[in-house]
């Protein structure tokens, strides 16, 4: 679901903080690369040596977006951090946009660069892909951590506050006849989330990998949506922040890496 405002700060803050880092996360032309695919230039860089790890960001963000969490990930896995199509340098002139089209990207991505299987950590829309990205290609997630996504586009996906906010701009715009690339873009991204995703129980019943659902306990995403996510998933974990908002990976950098690599590097259990 779209953030809109509140994600978008989020997301700004984020941006703010590790842009004045060493590394400019986001436009390192050392890391940086273009891979054609599925009718766009889908931007990539690449950090660290290991088993591969993806990293998706949200809606309306970009790689810099993923940037507290590169650091730590890139000691023990190969990093690829992406500009999600419509999204940062990546190059999109299509009229369409999906949460399946994304996942489709990053499973062609994966093949383009001769990596059969990647862990994967999603964050909001990021998230979606993410499990999308596990329904539609199983054999190309080993495990995956999701937090702050939801499964479909209405009130009770997001808190009140937002949903009114995300209606009026809905409202205000959608007759509106954009005429710069910038303006139908925008509102391409916005549409994305207005209108999906529209995930089923049954679908995510047939995630196949472990799963690490996560949410902040004040985030914009309600708790009914992540616990749907998390019981409808067979092979899955439910972790929820104490004080924290939608951002969990940069509210609680150092807390959000350890406890994802440890999901990651030690067997799945039933409880």
């Amino acid at each position: 679901m779209q953030k809109w405002h509140l994600i978008l700060f989020c997301i700004a803050f984020s941006n703010f903080l590790y842009s004045h880092a060493n590394i400019n996360y986001g436009n390192n032309k050392v890391a940086g690369k273009y891979y054609s695919l599925r009718g766009i230039k889908m931007y990539t860089e690449e950090y660290g040596s290991g088993k591969p790890l993806l990293l998706i960001h949200g809606n309306g963000g970009s790689i810099s977006s993923m940037a507290s969490i590169i650091p730590y990930f890139s000691r023990q896995y190969k990093v690829i951090v992406t500009d999600s199509r419509a999204h940062g340098k990546s190059i999109d002139t299509n009229d369409s946009l999906s949460f399946e089209m994304m996942a489709d990207d990053e499973a062609a991505l994966l093949d383009e660069m001769h990596i059969k299987d990647a862990y994967v950590i999603g964050w909001s829309d990021g998230g979606i892909i993410a499990l999308a990205l596990a329904m539609r290609h199983p054999g190309k997630v080993i495990k995956l951590a999701s937090t702050g996504a939801n499964l479909w586009p209405d009130s009770t996906a997001i808190i009140p506050s937002l949903w009114k906010d995300e209606k009026q701009h809905y409202d205000s715009f959608h007759s509106k006849i954009f005429t710069t690339a910038k303006e139908k873009n925008d509102w391409k991204i916005f549409m994305l989330d207005w209108l999906q995703p529209n995930i089923s129980l049954s679908a995510l019943q047939k995630i196949k990998c472990p799963s690490l659902i996560i949410s902040g306990d004040h985030d914009v995403i309600t708790l009914e949506h992540t616990v749907k996510i998390y019981q409808n998933i067979p092979q899955a974990y439910l972790w929820i922040l104490p004080n924290s908002g939608h951002a969990t990976l940069n509210e609680h950098t150092d807390e959000f890496n350890k406890k994802v690599n440890e999901f990651f590097i030690n067997p799945y259990k039933n409880r």
